[in-house]
């Protein structure tokens, strides 16, 4: 051991001579962060993690190939290593002194960026910062073995330079360190994998960013571990003391020994696609971690209060601060300004009933694309619309579970998902018409995804208890018996009396789809939590929506469906001019529904769809008599039905509800903070209140006074990030 600390010590002072040393652990990387921080506007928030991460790679990518090789090579050429071979030593500690040299030499630089990212950007003290310094250690470790096997197999100090810049320059560029991996080419995000460095700098801006704990980091670490053995090992059986001494070119190939654990790494990451989900959420936090100040606009903040003129902060993804008036100055607060004057800021529009599988149209191509990728474009739609929230009310239920997950998790850029269902009905009831035509081992599949047909109490309480187990936002029931020439079987009152109690005991909202007043009643009387439609050819009594407004439940009258529905009896295709859905609409999607509005093949169901009464004056009517009662609205579209394209759905469905007579800040406050009501997550979307996620639609001119403003879309914002619509369909 005596050995060990005099070798360490001897190392130190030799170490500590050489301005090269100094330079590349100390002076190299404090340049890159400043230079980088000054660059990424670093004081704004999320940019001084990957600040950290970038500058911390650089120096220990520094400290190991030039500190340990390329010194190591210098030493062996002025004969300092030989005079160590007449001492009764072997190359082992010798190896060992230059691992925990480097690691002495660098760690003050690590407490030092951190003190001034801390001290000048005001970025709070990391919570894992214990787990940073350990990893950093591995880190040194790990890549001090790399240099010393290059010092092994290399001949002369020009060859360790040019083996060093081989390896350092790609690592560098590569890994994160100087250009996110988020810009570059799907290809060569795939190479990147690869790169030893590169899980240095997801592993410390993982760290910093979620505070997450050593999960995250278990693969990188093993790996650099791996590679200090393997290094220390390669470098001790190759370890030569005097420059005299020369060996074969061949032994170069050592170095691929030494980064075989991270090809394999690379190549596990490669089939998990787990490196490029990693890429994407760090991209995603660092573009939700800005700090910008929106300034000069109209607030409409959701709860029916307007400011006329006033300003809202966002830092890290939420409200920071609403301000009244003139608000401070940008700089004060260390915000980009964000320039409204002339706008309205609203909060994100929220549609409480679409249906993602069904694209709205017709599409000869639809059946064969990918699903759940065709959920992400149509999510995408609706966040390019400045709707920022929906729920899914009767999609596949394994489909729709994943698409939340990656939306939620941030994998991909589309708006909030809730999802209800799979729908409670009956056999031969509402919802099993859409599947019959289909081959019965299909239909069953099908309907157990999108499905629930439960013939008893006891079935009925079972199968909520286990839509509960997977973690659903809410359920749904069907009570509609159609009317005209079209009819359905209706659900078992006793049985939906069932569900509705066990949703309602497993804490699950209960949206109930209804078709005329009994249905209304019904759904009220078991404690509903939402009536879906309300009813299209039947006047609901004011009794009961006096009831609903006593009971707190929520009335979604979805005139868009009914519209979309009477256009399509009529081959109108209106609908499908609208300019955003002109925008957010795939193209081939859109010619095939026009094409097929006025063909032959699609008379059947034109006629078909005209048996079934539609009343749009029953429907506004029994609208604004709900709101004359002072029951509770929301904006729901329908979306997925004929006609209802994914996308700018809530402006259109409170465009309706303007022309029927429903004040404009009504209709808004039904598309924000209601809405936010229903899905229970008031303190978190749906009103501009500070401490709510910056779900932002700021559009050109002032929606009380014009509700067509609403689709004059200035800016989207999504938890902080400022979106770019341009790019929202190519994402994937």
């Amino acid at each position: 051991m005596k050995s060990y600390k005099a070798l360490i010590a001897l190392d130190l002072k030799l170490a500590l001579r050489q301005r090269s040393v100094i330079f590349f652990n100390y002076l190299f990387p404090l340049i890159f962060f400043f230079i980088f921080g000054q660059a990424m506007h670093a004081e704004r928030g999320a940019a001084m993690t990957v600040v950290i991460g970038m500058v911390l790679v650089i120096g220990i990518l520094g400290n190991g190939l030039f500190g340990a090789g390329i010194r190591a090579v210098q030493e062996r050429e002025a004969n300092i290593l030989r005079r160590y071979k007449v001492t009764p030593i072997t190359p082992l500690p010798l190896l060992v002194a230059s691992v925990v040299t480097g690691w002495i030499l660098y760690m003050p630089n690590v407490i030092l960026i951190f003190v001034l990212a801390h001290t000048l950007y005001g970025m709070p003290w990391p919570q894992s910062i214990g787990l940073i310094f350990l990893f950093v250690t591995v880190a040194i470790a790990g890549f001090r073995a790399i240099g010393m096997i290059i010092a092994s197999v290399v001949n002369s100090m020009q060859e360790s330079q040019l083996v060093v810049q081989l390896i350092y320059l790609p690592m560098l560029f590569l890994s994160g360190a100087t250009f996110p991996p988020s810009m570059f080419p799907p290809w060569l995000q795939v190479v990147t994998l690869f790169v030893p460095a590169r899980y240095m700098v997801t592993g410390i801006q993982s760290l910093l960013s979620w505070n997450s704990g050593i999960r995250t980091i278990i693969q990188p670490t093993l790996a650099l571990l791996l590679t200090t053995a393997v290094g220390l090992f390669i470098a001790f059986k190759l370890f030569r003391w005097e420059k005299e001494e020369k060996i074969r070119p061949s032994a170069k190939l050592w170095l691929a020994a030494v980064l075989t654990p991270f090809l394999l790494l690379g190549a596990w990451q490669m089939h998990t696609r787990q490196g490029i989900v990693e890429t994407k959420l760090l991209a995603r936090q660092l573009a939700r971690g800005d700090t910008f100040l929106i300034r000069g606009a109209r607030i409409f903040v959701g709860n029916g209060k307007v400011i006329e003129t006033g300003s809202v902060l966002v830092r890290g993804g939420k409200i920071a601060e609403v301000y009244e008036g003139d608000g401070p100055d940008p700089k004060s607060l260390k915000a980009e300004a964000v320039e409204a004057v002339g706008k309205t800021i609203l909060p994100g529009l929220i549609d409480v009933h679409v249906h993602l599988s069904p694209s709205g149209g017709f599409d000869s191509q639809s059946d064969s694309e990918d699903r759940e990728k065709r959920k992400l474009r149509e999510l995408a739609a609706y966040l390019y619309s400045g709707v920022t929230t929906v729920r899914s009310v009767g999609d596949d239920l394994d489909g729709i579970l994943k698409v939340r997950s990656e939306i939620r998790d941030g994998q991909d850029l589309g708006a909030e998902l809730f999802a209800c269902g799979p729908m409670f009905t009956t056999a031969g009831g509402h919802g099993t018409e859409f599947f019959k035509d289909l081959p019965a081992n299909i239909r069953s599949r099908v309907e157990e995804q999108v499905l629930r047909l439960p013939t008893s109490t006891e079935e009925a309480q079972r199968q909520v208890d286990e839509l509960k187990q997977r973690n659903l936002d809410c359920i749904k029931a069907i009570l509609e018996a159609g009317g005209g020439e079209t009819v359905f079987n209706r659900l078992d009152v006793g049985i939906f009396d069932t569900v509705a109690r066990a949703a309602l005991a497993d804490g699950l909202p209960l949206a109930v789809h209804t078709g005329d007043a009994r249905d209304v009643a019904d759904a009220v009387e078991a404690g509903a939590n939402s009536i879906e439609h309300g009813s299209f050819r039947q006047e609901i009594p004011d009794p009961l929506f006096e009831q609903m407004a006593k009971h707190g439940t929520f009335y979604d009258p979805t005139l868009s469906a009914g519209e979309a529905t009477l256009d399509f009896v009529a081959g109108k295709d209106r609908l499908l001019k609208r300019s955003l859905v002109q925008q957010v609409g795939p193209p081939e999607l859109l010619r095939a529904t026009e094409d097929a509005l006025t063909s032959k093949d699609t008379e059947a169901m034109r006629q078909t769809a005209a048996k079934y009464p539609i009343d749009m004056q029953v429907a506004i009517e029994n609208l604004k008599r709900a709101q004359q009662h002072g029951v509770l609205l929301v904006t729901g579209s329908d979306a997925g039905n004929l006609l209802v394209i994914h996308g700018p759905t809530v402006q259109h469905e409170i465009e309706l509800w303007v022309q029927a007579g429903i004040a404009p800040s009504v209709a808004l406050q039904a598309a924000t903070y209601n809405a936010a009501r229903l899905l229970r997550a008031e303190k978190r979307i749906g009103s501009i209140q500070p401490g709510n996620d910056a779900d932002l639609l700021v559009v050109d001119g002032n929606p009380l006074e014009d509700i067509s403003a609403t689709e004059r879309i200035s800016l989207v914002v999504f938890k902080g990030e400022r979106i770019d619509r341009s790019e929202l369909f190519d994402q994937r």
